[in-house]
C-alpha cells in the first residue's frame, strides 16, 4: 500500500467515528466559554469599569491575550486527539488488520502523522474561531480595539494553527509510546492540567526556575503564539521569562519529533497483543 492509499485509509477511519468532532465540539465551547468570561473581565478592567481600586489594565496586547485563549487553555484538545488516534487501535485491536494490509509499519505512522497535521489545522480553526468570536465582543462592547485588521493579529493566528498541529503530532508520539489508552490520557490530563502549571506558576516566585520551565512544552507553546492569558503578571511575582517565538515553535517541534520516534523505535516496531 502507499503512502497516499494508507494517508486516506487514516483519514477514513478518523473522519468515520464521532470522537473527533466531539472533541471539537468541546473545544469550542470551552474555549469560547472561558474566552467570553476573560474578555468581560479584561475589557471591564482595562476600561475601569470594575468596581473597587484595582489599577486598570493595559490596552495594549490586550485583544492578542485574549485570542491566545484558543492555545494557552484549548492545547489539550489536539493533544489529546493525536493520543486518541493511536492508543484507541491498541484497545481496539485494529491496528493488527491495518499493519496486515500495510505492512511496513512506518508508513501506517507517518499516514497517522499527515492526518494528524490536517485535525490539527481542523482543531485550531475551531479554537481560534471560538475564542476570537467570544472575547472580540466585549472588547467591541467596551469600545476597545479588537486588532482584527493588524497583521500582528493575523500572524499571531497562523502561529496558534501551527501550535494545534504540534500538539496533534505530540499527542501522537505519545500514543505510540503508551500503549495503553487510560494511562496515556491520565498521564496527558496530569501533566497538562497539573504538574506544568505548578511548575510554571512557581516559576513566578522562585528565582532562576524560570530559566528551566520555559522549555516545558506548554511554555513553548506560549511562546511561539507569542501571548498567553497565563503570562500576565502575577501582583509581587517576576513577568514570566518567556522563549522567542521560533524557539518556542523549535523546542515544541522538537517535543514532537523526539516522541513519534521513540514511539516507533520503542512501541511501534512491538508485536500487537
Amino acid at each position: 500500500m502507499s503512502l497516499t492509499a494508507a494517508t486516506r485509509s487514516e483519514a477514513t477511519k478518523q473522519f468515520t467515528t464521532a470522537m473527533w468532532w466531539i472533541l471539537a465540539l468541546v473545544l469550542a465551547v470551552y474555549v469560547a466559554f472561558t474566552a467570553a468570561v476573560l474578555g468581560f473581565v479584561f475589557a471591564a478592567a482595562a476600561t475601569g469599569s470594575l468596581p473597587g481600586d484595582a489599577p486598570p489594565l493595559p490596552e495594549d496586547g490586550l485583544a492578542s491575550t485574549l485570542y491566545s485563549t484558543a492555545t494557552s487553555v484549548g492545547y489539550v484538545f489536539p493533544l489529546l486527539i493525536g493520543t486518541l488516534m493511536v492508543t484507541s487501535e491498541f484497545r481496539h485491536k485494529t491496528l493488527t488488520p491495518t499493519f496486515l494490509a500495510t505492512p511496513r509499519r512506518g508508513l501506517v505512522l507517518w499516514a497517522k502523522v499527515f492526518v494528524g497535521v490536517l485535525l490539527g489545522v481542523l482543531y485550531g480553526v475551531v479554537g481560534i474561531a471560538a475564542s476570537v468570536g467570544a472575547s472580540a465582543g466585549f472588547l467591541a462592547g467596551y469600545d476597545l480595539d479588537t486588532e482584527l485588521t493588524a497583521p500582528d493579529i493575523w500572524a499571531q493566528f497562523g502561529r496558534m494553527l501551527l501550535a494545534y498541529v504540534l500538539w496533534v503530532l505530540i499527542g501522537i508520539g505519545v500514543g505510540a509510546l503508551v500503549r495503553n489508552q487510560v494511562g496515556a490520557i491520565v498521564g496527558v490530563l496530569v501533566f497538562t492540567q497539573f504538574l506544568e502549571p505548578v511548575g510554571r506558576a512557581a516559576a513566578s516566585f522562585v528565582d532562576g526556575l524560570a530559566d528551566y520551565t520555559q522549555y516545558l512544552p506548554g511554555a513553548a507553546s506560549d511562546a511561539l503564539v507569542g501571548a498567553s492569558v497565563f503570562a500576565m503578571s502575577v501582583p509581587g511575582a517576576e513577568a514570566p521569562t518567556s522563549l522567542e517565538w521560533w524557539a518556542g515553535g523549535a523546542v515544541l517541534l522538537g517535543y514532537a519529533v523526539v516522541l513519534v520516534l521513540l514511539g516507533h523505535l520503542l512501541s511501534w516496531r512491538r508485536d500487537v497483543s
